[in-house]
């Protein structure tokens, strides 16, 4: 019987089982954290080897001789550019090979266009007066804090099953010149796992901004990252966008993040080559060059994208498990008393759980006093603030599975508490 046929004295007797069982969990003294989709130490173990891709000081020229210790190739060594240039489907002069984070590149591509302006001809955003920009929700919170740092106005846009609510998009970005950007990971969202599909693609692709310095931040963080052997599919935005004479409307990011190591990856940004060359321009002056032995450990280890297709399969293995183990708990214990909804992703790091409105931060809190960490109620929105205080993110990777699988259990039953204690009230 869902909840919310209960009767009171139904739901009072549910209520002192569930707080009696949690009583139980506290006493055990758990500590346990799902709050940031970390890497387990076993998927970090997959890349163990490529710490001895490079291993000599006569050992660092890429292909075409480049020294690699040395000053120099600002954008990136070819060996490197080569595997994701087929990962992004962009050409070579479209891509800028970083350090370690894609979040520090969207950062300094948010800071430069604040301070200097999208190109040598526009206004510096901040000069631009107020500048609002475009959130998915629920989203990345990570991307909302940059834009939320540099003072713009954030916008909720709601997510539907096959990407943000276009109509809405459409209608701010075409009509409002104050709206100067929107948060994008277009293939298994973080955290509902959707992926765009191609008709959201070609309508962003399509949009007629009424700001001409309107940029799309397109973070294709989990390109990569598939669950199943049927994977989603993502068109090419960049090639949608010169299709439409819009070229310059995008930026890409994309990462090894979680796919080497999560602090010693290799960051991309690709967009247009008008985009490319004024990013140089800056950059000249702003670095020497990033690290390029590490590019060229990624490229020996890797040797090209088949290579990494392939170890995204060891990923898999690993944690396709853990998000079935989460699967498997929800529809078991959640959805037969319809307290909650969630999605079951094809690829990505999360799983978005959606409790009764208004719980999800006394869901959040309980867990808490019983050793598990979760994610902020709130923080998959702008500012913090859940309209609903509903949604929840769970990231099942870090753990061992026997972990997660008590994790569950302790905000199961957390969901249980709040939602009767809910319905009681009303």
């Amino acid at each position: 019987m869902e909840m919310k046929d209960m009767s009171k004295e139904q739901l009072s007797e549910l209520l002192s089982a569930a707080k009696k069982e949690y009583d139980g969990y506290k006493a055990l003294g758990l500590a346990l954290n799902m709050a940031r989709g970390k890497p387990a130490a076993d998927q970090l173990d997959l890349t163990k080897d490529m710490l001895d891709a490079v291993s000599s000081s006569t050992d660092c020229k890429a292909l075409d001789g480049t020294d690699c210790r040395n000053y120099g190739v600002l954008d990136g060594i070819k060996d490197t550019k080569k595997i994701f240039c087929d990962m992004l489907g962009v050409a070579e002069d479209e891509l800028i090979v970083g350090g370690n984070s894609s979040l520090n590149l969207m950062y300094d591509t948010i800071a430069r266009n604040f301070m200097f302006g999208v190109s040598k001809e526009a206004t510096p955003w901040k000069d631009a007066g107020k500048v609002k920009w475009l959130c998915p929700v629920p989203g990345y919170d990570r991307h909302f804090a940059i834009t939320e740092r540099f003072g713009f106005e954030l916008i909720n846009i709601p997510m539907n099953a096959d990407g943000p609510d276009m109509d809405m998009v459409e209608k701010l970005v075409n009509e409002d010149s104050s709206v100067k950007g929107i948060w994008c990971v277009p293939m298994y969202s973080n955290p509902t796992g959707i992926t765009f599909s191609d008709e959201v693609v070609k309508r962003f692709a399509a949009l007629k901004p009424a700001a001409k310095d309107f940029r799309i931040f397109w973070d294709n963080a989990y390109c990569v990252h598939h669950l199943t052997d049927t994977p989603d599919t993502l068109l090419n935005i960049l090639d949608e966008c010169k299709k439409n004479g819009n070229e310059d409307m995008v930026y890409i990011f994309a990462s090894t993040s979680k796919v080497s190591y999560a602090g010693a990856g290799v960051a991309v940004m690709a967009a247009s080559k008008n985009n490319i060359d004024y990013v140089k321009y800056h950059m000249t002056v702003q670095t020497i060059g990033f690290d390029k032995i590490n590019q060229l450990r990624h490229a020996r280890y890797f040797k090209d994208f088949d290579g990494i297709k392939a170890h995204m399969k060891k990923h898999a293995a690993i944690i396709a498990p853990k998000f079935d183990a989460v699967i498997k708990a929800l529809d078991e214990n959640i959805r037969p008393l319809g307290i909650g909804s969630y999605n079951t992703p094809r690829g990505g790091y999360f799983i978005s759980f959606d409790t009764l409105p208004g719980c999800a931060k006394k869901v959040v809190s309980l867990c808490k006093d019983a050793g598990v960490i979760m994610t902020g109620a709130g923080a998959t929105f702008p500012y913090g603030k859940d309209p609903q205080d509903s949604n929840i993110r769970i990231a099942p990777t870090l753990p061992p599975i026997d972990e997660l699988e008590q994790a569950m259990k302790v905000f199961i039953c957390s969901v249980k508490i709040a939602s009767a204690e809910k319905l009681l009230a009303e």
